[in-house]
C-alpha cells in the first residue's frame, strides 16, 4: 500500500520597524508591532484557523485515516500567543485526536545548522520546550528551517536523538533514485530521511491556479512504480487559503483528498509513523547543503551574496557573549534576529525584487539590520567589557553564578534558622499553663 505522508510549515518572523543610523545606542525597540499583528491575523482568519478547522473534519469525517504534520517554529508561536490564541486552541484539538504530529525545528527559523552549531543545538532545545510547554507534545521528527540539510546536519539531528529528519528531493542529489522511499542518515543508520517528491508537493503551492483535480492527483501517486512505498508532501501551510484564496478551490481539494486515497488503496501516514513503520532502503548521502528554495535547491536564497554573509557573520559573531548573558530582553531580541527571512530580504537572486520583502531594496534591508546589529553590540558591551576575552569571561561567569547559588543555599539556610529562633521566642514568651488542682476525696457517709 502507497503512504502519503503531508506536512505542512507555519512561520512568521517578527519583522523589524525602520531603524536610522541615529536611532543606534537610543532606542532599543526594534519591531514593527502593527505591520506584525497585522499580517498575522490576516493570514491566521484567512488561511491558518480555516485551514486547521477542515484538517480537523477530514480527520473526524474519515474515522482517523486521515493524517497530518505541522512544524510551526517558535517564533510564529510567540506571535499567535500575543495575537492569535485561538489558531493554538486549533492546534491542540488537532493534536488531542493522535492523527496530526507536531514536528521540531529552530526555535527562530534560523540558518544556525550552517553557522553555528552551539546556537543550532541551543535552539532545537529551546524549541522542544516551547512544543512540550505549549502542547505537552514530544516532536519526533526534525524539521530544519527551508528544509536545509546536509551530511554534517543530519550528524546533529541524530545526536539530539530525533527519529528522522526531512529535506528536499533534489535531482542533483538523488540522481537516478526515487524520493519515495524511506532513507537512512549517513551519521546514523537508524536515524530515518525522507525527501519531498517536489513535484506533487509544487503541483499544489505553486501550480495550483492552473487547475488540479484531487481524482487525478491522487491517480498520480497510484499509477507510479509500485515498488515506490511513501510520499512526502510538503508546503507552507498558507497555500491553503493564503496563496490560494478559497475561491480557488483549494479546501475543496484537500477535502476530496482522503476520499479518492481510499478509492486507490492509498493511506495517510504522520512522518513519525513512517520512521516506525517503514524500514529504509539505503542510507543517503549529502554532501553540500541542500534546501526547498528555488531553482537551485541551495542555501543561495539566504547566504548568497555579500550583504547577507556579511549580516550573518555580524549577528553570529554576538552569539557566545549573548548565551552567556542573564539579561532575557537581549536574548529574546537575539533570537528574532536570527530569522532566515531577515537574510533572504537581502538577496539579490531575483534582481530588486524580493518576496514579500518590506523594504525598497537588498542594501536597504542590509542597513537597516546593521544598524540594528550595531545597537545590540551597544547594550551587550554595556554587560561584558570588551577588552575582556569570551575566553575569560565564561568562567568568571561561570565562578559568580556559582557563588550566586552558593549564597542563595545559605540565604534558605539563615531563613530556616531565624524561622526557628522566632519560633523559640514565641514559645519562651508564652505563660506556662497552671495545672489544674487535684480534687479531694470525697467524704465516706457515715454508716448507720
Amino acid at each position: 500500500m502507497k503512504t502519503v505522508c503531508l506536512l505542512f510549515e507555519i512561520h512568521q518572523p517578527f519583522r523589524l520597524k525602520k531603524y536610522r543610523f541615529y536611532d543606534i545606542g537610543a532606542d532599543h525597540y526594534y519591531y514593527d508591532d502593527y505591520a506584525n499583528e497585522e499580517i498575522l491575523k490576516r493570514l491566521a482568519y484567512q488561511s491558518y484557523i480555516p485551514a486547521a478547522k477542515m484538517l480537523l473534519e477530514m480527520i473526524e469525517s474519515s474515522e482517523k485515516k486521515f493524517k497530518v504534520a505541522l512544524s510551526i517554529s517558535g517564533v510564529a508561536m510567540e506571535q499567535f500567543e500575543m495575537y492569535c490564541p485561538e489558531f493554538l486552541d486549533c492546534v491542540r484539538e488537532l493534536v488531542a485526536t493522535g492523527c496530526c504530529e507536531l514536528c521540531c525545528e529552530t526555535y527562530s527559523h534560523s540558518l544556525s545548522s550552517l553557522v553555528d552549531p552551539e546556537d543550532f543545538k541551543y535552539q532545537v532545545e529551546l524549541q522542544k520546550k516551547i512544543i512540550n510547554d505549549t502542547f505537552q507534545y514530544d516532536s519526533k521528527t526534525f524539521v530544519n528551517t527551508g528544509f536545509i540539510y546536509n551530511d554534517e546536519i543530519g550528524a546533529e539531528i541524530a545526536a539530539m536523538g530525533f527519529k528522522g529528519v526531512v529535506t528536499e528531493g533534489t535531482r542533483h542529489v538523488l540522481g537516478w533514485k526515487s524520493p519515495n522511499y524511506v532513507y537512512s542518515t549517513a551519521a546514523k543508520q537508524d536515524v530515518g530521511l525522507m525527501f519531498r517528491n517536489t513535484k506533487l508537493s509544487e503541483d499544489i503551492c505553486l501550480n495550483f491556479q492552473y487547475g488540479l483535480d484531487a481524482g487525478q492527483y491522487m491517480g498520480w501517486i497510484a499509477d507510479s512504480p509500485a515498488e515506490e512505498k511513501v510520499y512526502l508532501i510538503a508546503m507552507n501551510f498558507d497555500v491553503i487559503g493564503g496563496m490560494n484564496p478559497e475561491s480557488s478551490g483549494i479546501f475543496n481539494f484537500f477535502k476530496a483528498l482522503p476520499y479518492f486515497a481510499e478509492q486507490k488503496d492509498i493511506r495517510f501516514a504522520t512522518p513519525a509513523e513512517c520512521w516506525e513503520n517503514i524500514p529504509p532502503i539505503a542510507v543517503a548521502n549529502v554532501g553540500h547543503p541542500i534546501s526547498w528554495d528555488g531553482y537551485d535547491k541551495d542555501v543561495s536564497a539566504w547566504m548568497g551574496n555579500d550583504l547577507q554573509n556579511e549580516a550573518i557573520r555580524a549577528i553570529y559573531s554576538i552569539s557566545e557573549r549573548l548565551h552567556m548573558s542573564n539579561n532575557e530582553i537581549l536574548r529574546q531580541d537575539f533570537a528574532y534576529l536570527l530569522s532566515a527571512d531577515h537574510f533572504k530580504f537581502m538577496s539579490t537572486k531575483m534582481g530588486a525584487y524580493v518576496p514579500f520583502s518590506p523594504y525598497d531594496s537588498s542594501f536597504d534591508a542590509f542597513t537597516n539590520y546593521m544598524n540594528i546589529v550595531s545597537d545590540m553590540e551597544i547594550r551587550l558591551k554595556q554587560e561584558f567589557p570588551e577588552e575582556v576575552e569570551n575566553e575569560e569571561l565564561n568562567p568568571l561567569l561561570k565562578q559568580i553564578n556559582e557563588q550566586g547559588k552558593v549564597i542563595e543555599k545559605l540565604q534558605a539556610q539563615l531563613e530556616k534558622a531565624e524561622k526557628k529562633l522566632d519560633e523559640k521566642k514565641a514559645a519562651a514568651k508564652k505563660p506556662a499553663a497552671k495545672k489544674p488542682a487535684a480534687k479531694k476525696p470525697a467524704a465516706k457517709k457515715e454508716e448507720k
